[in-house]
């Protein structure tokens, strides 16, 4: 038996979270099908069982090895792990009408060897809305939230399970949970240590380019950054064609900064305007056209026809300069939470699609199977990067920037033709008075927004909380309403004055030039004041949307504001108000935004949910 512990991949959104924080406890980690064999099982020491969108009754669970709970190897299922262990062990497993997704309390039986020197009461992240109904035999309970399982283990047979995530850092004390479990119960002697990362990524470069060249599509982002970085070190400037493609959905003034920055270090950017190609732009998904991105209102089709834009437009760029595909690469700083949300098979074969990256198309996902694509970053989360980045001598101004997606301002402007008004509008409107006090107030918006419930992607309503500014009370209800109202995933504070009536009506919007201008107004107004406060590196992404809901003015949109505090950016918080970011400092944005962007804004809107129930990103 070696000293190698086996995750099996049952479609976990967290699965290669789990692999790092492993790796970082000294254990050597594989990643391999939830129906490995027993004979390969019987390689590793211990194993994994990670969560997944499932459910053990679906037709269509992720198939296993039936033998897998007889090996005598110990196990650890995680969330849908632990449903699998209860499951196959004679338990029962039910869907309950309270869902878990966020930070709760539970309380712990601290006599278990995988709870050692825990507290009687942990804070945990949990995502599910599957629960184990009855333990099954052989097994004792170790742990509960609210009346809900949360933790089963048969000792004699070193089987745990467990329902919360001790992957994330949300989950307070999740890396003693995996000490516990790789030294206490599975005997690991911890002699794995990781190689210095970025001499394996200059050894990888120039071991896969050999003697040719590299495209590079450079956004300016901190991973593309990086990435141009890595590349200089490794192969030298001469062989490395560096373009900045603006597709009309920069920050303000974006391209011109990126341009000056990367000159700084030395390095040579082309810039293309390519603001046109992109608007009047066009794919096929499923067969058929689609609209023109200016006239697209689907997250999920504006962000494949910009992925698939920026293919054609880095193959014109190549055609200019008198390169072909078969004598150059094209370099991504994709990272493995791209991967992850897109349900990569390089990531995970089983992982539910969240959102579809621009860097992980079907059109990218061809140029990988031709072997024209190179990824360097693909196993790096973003706190991971910034390290290498600091490693490669990259000044705090690059390595610390605020991240922004691939895609621009287009997947930060909510898009709709009409109002999201579905037959249960007014009876979800009137669940939602449950949650009212005498100071605050909820209202449902006809809009929606994209989550991630129990691993699994939602596209579903967003919630307005508005009156009296008591975050503490605001943050409580905001956590409470996806757990009851489960067509809810995503909850925001609106500043200003009260609503008086039910909010129906939205303004027609599309990724066109005037709501990309005034979003472009709102996001410089917000990522000036962050600076001014010096808080770059205390919130990790600060995403600023557009969204059409117009509160009664006509042809009006409003702006939200999403401040996200994370270390592995799989899972966040929302930065409180006088405790992660000032007061004063969200004040100012509220009040600049409101009266300096034009055209008016109706609302501004801080985002409470934190992640999950609902992702960074908006769509």
């Amino acid at each position: 038996m070696g000293e190698k512990l086996a995750i099996l991949d049952s479609g976990a959104q967290y699965g290669k979270v789990i692999d790092r924080r492993i790796r970082e406890l000294n254990v050597e980690s594989e990643l391999l099908p939830l129906n490995t064999s027993s004979e390969k099982l019987k390689e590793y020491k211990a194993i994994i069982i990670p969560g997944g969108p499932e459910s053990v009754y679906d037709e269509n669970a992720p198939e296993f090895n039936p033998e897998l709970f007889n090996l005598g190897i110990p196990i650890l299922g995680i969330c849908y792990g632990m449903h699998l262990i209860n499951y196959t062990a004679g338990g029962q497993i039910k869907t309950k009408d309270i869902r878990e997704d966020g930070q709760e309390y539970i309380s712990v039986d601290i006599s278990s060897k995988l709870f050692k020197g825990l507290s009687k009461t942990e804070k945990v992240l949990l995502t599910h809305g599957d629960s184990v109904e009855f333990v099954a035999d052989g097994f004792e309970l170790t742990a509960e939230s609210d009346g809900i399982v949360a933790a089963i283990e048969n000792e004699e047979k070193k089987i745990y399970g467990i329902q919360f995530h001790p992957e994330v850092d949300l989950t307070e004390n999740g890396k003693q949970v995996f000490h516990n479990f790789l030294y206490n119960i599975a005997g690991f002697s911890g002699d794995y240590t990781m190689e210095n990362r970025e001499e394996i990524a200059i050894k990888y470069l120039k071991e896969r380019v050999g003697d040719k060249k590299v495209l590079v599509l450079v956004s300016g982002g901190v991973d593309s950054t990086v990435l141009i970085t890595l590349l200089n070190k490794a192969l030298g400037p001469d062989r490395i064609y560096a373009i900045h493609i603006d597709n009309g959905y920069m920050r303000l003034n974006e391209s011109q900064k990126v341009k000056k920055a990367l000159e700084e270090q030395g390095l040579d950017l082309t810039v293309i305007e390519a603001q046109e190609d992109f608007y009047s732009a066009t794919t096929i998904i499923n067969g058929k056209e689609t609209k023109p991105l200016r006239e697209t209102t689907a997250p999920e089709e504006k962000r494949k026809i910009i992925g698939d834009t920026f293919m054609r437009v880095a193959e014109k760029a190549m055609r200019d300069l008198n390169l072909d595909w078969s004598e150059v690469y094209l370099a991504q700083g994709t990272l493995r939470p791209d991967l992850i949300e897109s349900a990569s098979a390089l990531a995970s074969g089983k992982a539910d699609i969240i959102k579809t990256h621009h860097n992980d198309t079907e059109l990218v996902r061809e140029l990988r199977k031709k072997g024209r694509i190179i990824e360097p970053l693909k196993d790096y989360h973003k706190d991971e990067v910034r390290v290498l980045g600091s490693m490669l001598g990259l000044p705090d101004e690059l390595v610390w920037r605020q991240p922004f997606p691939g895609p621009g301002l287009a997947v930060r402007i909510l898009c709709a033709d009409a109002p999201y008004i579905t037959d249960d509008f007014d009876s979800i409107n009137e669940k939602l008075k449950d949650f009212n006090t005498s100071n605050i107030f909820a209202t449902l918006l006809p809009v929606r927004t994209v989550g991630v419930q129990g691993d699994g992607r939602s596209y579903s309503y967003l919630a307005a909380l508005y009156g009296e500014k008591d975050w503490e009370e605001l943050f409580r209800i905001a956590k409470e309403i996806p757990k009851k109202i489960h067509s809810i995933n995503r909850i925001v504070y609106l500043f200003g004055d009260d609503i008086k009536e039910p909010v129906k009506e939205i303004t027609e919007t599309y990724p066109t030039e005037d709501v990309i201008k005034q979003l472009q107004q709102a996001d410089d107004i917000v990522n000036n004041v962050l600076f001014e406060y010096d808080l770059m590196k205390k919130l990790s992404q600060v995403p600023v949307l557009s969204f059409p809901v117009n509160f009664g003015i006509p042809n009006a949109r409003s702006i939200g504001i999403r401040t996200i505090v994370t270390k592995d950016f799989m899972t966040g918080y929302v930065a409180r108000p006088g405790i992660d970011i000032p007061e004063s400092a969200l004040d100012k944005i509220v009040a600049k935004i409101s009266t300096q962007v034009k055209p008016k804004v109706a609302k501004v809107a801080y985002d409470l949910a934190p992640k999950p129930p609902s992702t960074i990103e908006w769509e």
